[in-house]
């Protein structure tokens, strides 16, 4: 196997010399982009990118690949290549393929796993495949919570190692994604029975450190044992990373509590109990000393936290609190000091970062899973009927654009150059400006 790694290394670096391919940060590494948080460029660039602002099933579609199965993880995407999971309904068997960007042609269809018994997921909104995936240069990292978690060689498609030994009970499937740390590939398993964070070498997918939860459940009986489970205890959150005063904290919100880790050793830093709401499924977003995160199922409410405290600091960092009313599934957008998300009934929201005071909250229809995106000086939400609502940030409610796919997602969208990759329940697509006039 370290054979196969060497090589693996030595072709890549091969390849940047000789051939010029770019060993730099990848267009869209995970879910939440090049910057973890739903922002397209980087921090203080205000260049525009040139996304389209209209498009339909007719305008502006460069290319619609069917992808087989189902899943609702979002591509990642680099080096010409899109990277994404897929697996069987029943949860037998579980994918991972790559799309050329330029012609939308599938490249890799190919079978990492295979489970005889999975559980069923119980619910209609949660697929087998919904943790997306984590790419760097030379290197795809690909997870389905227990099921197993791979690395793949991104330019021979050689699978260098596998996982399948890192036991979770997800009970409605798994949710959230591997995150990449300087050496470490960072899981986060919150199932009913038990909820932990492992991280493992990612040259050689051993584990360098295993991290349990330490929330104080309050529903236990004499022998401690939980009465109640399912729901209660698991989460689907994706750690951030934030550097706080030179040192990196790990945020990641779990069931009932919001943690901060030291990445390096998995060592927990501080927790805020909030014991109203369990099943957290956003990912937190940081801003000046304080992390806003999404509390889920629920209340579905939102926390800001400062992230200065150590041990337990549920009673003296907290900033302020909205109790009802936030997103329960999709990660919220930090703008110029503001907060904004899409509620579960289709309200969105903005939200003074400050002080979590509602600046105006507005009806844009449907239901919501993916989690939007920044660029342009627009924000994209997409909802699961397949309509994209397009508003301007900003202390006023205006509506620049709303577009219609025949599907919906609950995969986030992803973007590379003037693209905009979406993936709906049963297509990837690749939109873009065409130059064709746009039809009223």
């Amino acid at each position: 196997m370290k054979n196969k790694i060497r090589a693996s290394i030595y072709i890549s670096l091969i390849l940047f010399v000789f051939i010029g391919l770019p060993l730099v940060m990848a267009d869209w590494p995970d879910f939440r982009g090049p910057w973890r948080n739903g922002h397209v460029s980087a921090p203080g660039d205000t260049k525009a990118i040139g996304l389209p602002l209209r498009w339909s099933e007719t305008e502006n579609i460069k290319w619609k690949t069917e992808i087989p199965e189902r899943g609702w993880s979002t591509p990642v995407i680099m080096g010409g290549q899109i990277w994404l999971t897929t697996a069987t309904t029943n949860g037998h068997d579980f994918f991972v393929i790559c799309v050329d960007v330029e012609t939308g042609k599938i490249r890799l269809n190919e079978k990492l796993f295979h489970e005889d018994n999975p559980e069923p997921l119980a619910n209609n909104v949660n697929c087998y495949a919904s943790p997306s995936p984590v790419i760097e240069p030379g290197r795809v990292y690909v997870s389905f919570g227990s099921y197993g978690t791979a690395c793949l060689d991104t330019y021979t498609s050689k699978v260098l190692w596998k996982r399948r030994d890192l036991p979770c009970r997800h009970f409605r499937g798994p949710g959230s994604s591997p995150v990449v740390f300087e050496n470490l590939l960072i899981l986060t398993m919150d199932g009913v029975d038990v909820q932990y964070l492992v991280a493992l070498d990612k040259m050689t997918g051993e584990t360098v450190w295993k991290t349990d939860r330490t929330v104080k459940w309050n529903d236990l009986d004499k022998n401690g044992k939980p009465i109640r489970e399912g729901d209660f205890r698991k989460a689907y959150s994706t750690p951030v990373f934030i550097d706080f005063k030179g040192k990196t904290q790990m945020i990641c919100p779990g069931s009932k509590a919001v943690y901060s880790y030291d990445p390096r050793d998995g060592r927990e830093l501080w927790i805020f109990n909030n014991l109203a709401d369990y099943s957290v499924a956003a990912r937190a977003v940081y801003e000046e000393g304080i992390v806003f995160t999404m509390t889920g199922q629920g209340k579905a409410g939102m926390l800001a936290v400062r992230v200065d405290g150590q041990g337990d600091v549920t009673k003296t960092h907290l900033v302020w609190q909205m109790e009802r009313g936030a997103a329960k599934l999709p990660s919220p957008l930090l703008v110029d000091h503001h907060l904004y998300f899409a509620s579960p009934d289709g309200l969105a929201s903005c939200v003074d970062a400050a002080n979590g005071n509602l600046i105006w909250k507005e009806r844009i229809g449907g239901t919501y899973a993916a989690s939007p995106i920044y660029a342009d000086r627009r924000l994209y939400f997409f909802n699961q009927q397949g309509s994209t609502t397009i508003l301007k940030p900003g202390r006023t409610y205006e509506v620049l654009a709303t577009n219609q796919l025949d599907i919906g997602c609950l995969a986030s969208p992803a973007v590379s150059g003037k693209a905009l990759f979406v993936r709906t329940k049963t297509h990837l697509y690749r939109i873009e400006n065409s130059g064709n006039p746009v039809k009223k």
